[in-house]
């Protein structure tokens, strides 16, 4: 069965509204170790020279990193930058706070040369993404996988190095760019259990057509026995392989991505709850609401009302990385 597919990557990134931002560089040498506080976004870094040693709170085992390495932090958790083990650390804050000529500088020499920065995200990322993640992920910089990363940073080297217009622009959509190369990348080599929910679901056969197909389509009404046929697998195959590796049923993935749909024009735009249940495939404004009362805790006016300027933020219920309830 011929179906439109669609990217689910793609569709989260872009409703959590994903934007990056470099930060000064590190350069250090000899003996030396920087803590650091748990950042509030996720944080990344590169070695592009030298070699160094990450310990992560909560992360058992420390994490050598060498030239080319990268890792992501996807928790907001302290961590600690050191040439090797057993060296008591400073603060990084004021070594930071005292960068010039866009580095900071521990340590005596350049041994080992560190660029970095942020992502952001909205407020839905950290239960429709982040949350289906490792708390770090190390990217070695040596394996031909990780091609693309290394020629992402090679270009970010070179915008920070020669400063032509409009770098600091291109240095951020080089850093999106890695960001993703960094999620395919370990979503094709992590084992059982490194990724869970909708993540998972990405690099499984029988899981991921259904995932694209709903996302290209989220308004059909769409039938458990049409998405086993995206599978080509039975009915009941495709119900316990979904709810194996997702954690929920795909018609309850599709009531949660509806709502996530939903959430975002109701955050953003000026549409009516009517015009908005149309679009997501909700026959009226009565059943759109149900169901995201159901998903929410709340009616779409209010959660419109509470999610403006005034009203603060609120939290979904249930969302494409929560088992429904």
């Amino acid at each position: 069965m011929s179906v439109q597919q669609a990217d689910p990557l793609h569709d989260v990134l872009t409703l959590v509204g994903t934007t990056s931002r470099l930060s000064v560089g590190l350069v250090a040498g000899g003996e030396w170790a920087l803590s650091f506080e748990p950042p509030p976004a996720v944080k990344f870094n590169a070695v592009r020279r030298g070699r160094c040693l990450l310990t992560v709170d909560g992360v058992p085992e420390p994490i050598r990193l060498a030239e080319g390495d990268c890792f992501l932090l996807t928790r907001p958790r302290a961590f600690t930058l050191a040439s090797g083990p057993g060296v008591r650390p400073v603060p990084a804050r004021p070594v930071f706070a005292a960068a010039t000529g866009g580095a900071a500088r521990v340590g005596t020499g350049e041994d080992a040369i560190l660029v970095g920065g942020r992502f952001d995200f909205g407020e839905r990322a950290r239960e429709l993404l982040l949350d289906a993640l490792p708390p770090v992920i190390h990217v070695p910089g040596h394996t031909a996988e990780a091609a693309t990363v290394r020629w992402a940073l090679e270009q970010i080297d070179a915008e920070l190095r020669d400063r032509p217009l409009a770098s600091a622009l291109v240095t951020e959509h080089l850093a999106l760019v890695m960001l993703i190369h960094l999620l395919r990348l370990h979503l094709a080599v992590a084992g059982p259990g490194a990724v869970s929910g909708w993540l998972a679901g990405l690099t499984d056969p029988i899981v991921a057509p259904v995932l694209g197909a709903m996302h290209a389509r989220p308004a059909h009404a769409w039938t458990v026995a049409q998405l086993a046929g995206v599978a080509a697998v039975s009915r009941s195959t495709l119900a316990a392989r979904f709810k194996q590796v997702v954690g929920r049923g795909p018609l309850d993935y599709l009531t949660g991505w509806r709502i996530e749909l939903a959430a975002r024009r109701l955050r953003h735009g000026d549409e009516t709850v009517a015009a908005i249940a149309r679009e997501i495939g909700y026959g009226s404004e009565s059943a759109l609401s149900n169901a995201f009362k159901r998903v929410t805790g709340v009616s779409p006016r209010e959660y419109r009302r509470r999610s403006g300027p005034a009203g603060g933020r609120i939290a979904h219920g249930a969302g494409l990385g929560d088992r429904p309830v």
